[in-house]
């Protein structure tokens, strides 16, 4: 399961009910970061989200109101005793970013790997992480370098133990095999592929960042159970406005999520113009019923699609 949390839903400038932007994901004891605005680590509090269970922190572009939270949160993680190693992903410029904020945070006592994401994507199963869970960079369209994320993880087959007993696997090595391990068998090697049926239906979970439409995004949420899409301006008439500043409407991101076949879309990084989100939401459900706004605080986990029995 993947347990995804708003931090902030914030454009440019917090308000007092709602943060810059930010948004954690959570597996298995293990957690990513997108984006930190200003206030990140006072909403993961309120939120419950323990931000020293992070692995990685994914920036999807340099403009403040998306790292002015970083140079902080380094320093309480230090503060509160971490000395494992945290990954910093971003696009093209994280090489002159990361000296800079590293001069904000001073000496810290755990190492920071800074790499820049163009296209391939981030095996988290190195830092933990289920077998094949997988960070991919999108190539969003801003008014600078940016990348949206999606992060996947895969579901393996079901386990077939007849397969297994006629293999000769003992029942104490299934498991071995259940999370992707070969296991010895006397003379010879069983491979997870000898036991399992056909791959099932995994989860996929897209941030976009700040973007206006386009193709990589569409192609990356697909069949997304959920999309976390810029929505920094309401209404239709404000489409021109969107696309001169790298931005997308209320509708236009539910017209991607509807062309996707996402699941569902959440609403996010709203203009400080737009007071209460809620009001203009049929901008987004009459195109894609499963639009909601998001709201600082937002949680959801997403399960594994359950399977019909017999």
């Amino acid at each position: 399961m993947l347990t995804i949390t708003l931090l902030g839903t914030a454009a440019t400038m917090p308000l007092p009910d709602r943060a810059l932007t930010a948004a954690a994901a959570e597996c298995v004891g293990h957690s990513l970061l997108f984006d930190c605005g200003e206030g990140t680590q006072a909403a993961a509090r309120r939120a419950g989200v323990n931000l020293m269970k992070l692995d990685a922190i994914c920036l999807t572009h340099y403009h403040g109101d998306h790292i002015f939270g970083l140079p902080g949160l380094l320093q309480t993680l230090g503060c509160q005793g971490r000395t494992r190693p945290l990954a910093l992903y971003g696009p093209a410029g994280l090489d002159a970013i990361w000296p800079a904020l590293r001069t904000l945070t001073g000496p810290l006592p755990y190492p920071i790997r800074a790499r820049q994401l163009d296209k391939d994507p981030v095996d988290l199963a190195a830092f933990g992480w289920p077998a094949g869970a997988q960070l991919l960079p999108i190539l969003t369209r801003h008014r600078v370098p940016s990348r949206g994320y999606a992060l996947t993880l895969p579901r393996a087959g079901r386990f077939l133990p007849e397969k297994a007993r006629a293999l000769g696997v003992p029942v104490a090595d299934w498991k071995k095999l259940q999370h992707g391990e070969t296991v010895q068998v006397r003379e010879w090697e069983v491979t997870p592929a000898e036991v399992l049926g056909p791959p099932r239906r995994g989860l996929k979970f897209v941030f976009s960042g700040d973007t206006a439409p386009c193709p990589a995004l569409e192609a990356a949420a697909q069949d997304a159970d959920l999309l976390l899409c810029d929505a920094t301006y309401a209404e239709p008439e404000q489409e021109a406005q969107a696309k001169q500043y790298g931005h997308s409407t209320f509708g236009q991101s539910a017209a991607l999520a509807a062309r996707a076949g996402a699941k569902r879309l959440w609403l996010v990084h709203y203009s400080p113009m737009i007071t209460e989100p809620e009001e203009c939401l049929h901008f987004a459900q009459g195109t894609f019923p499963q639009a909601e706004c998001g709201f600082d605080g937002k949680q959801l986990t997403l399960q594994f699609e359950e399977e019909p029995h017999g």
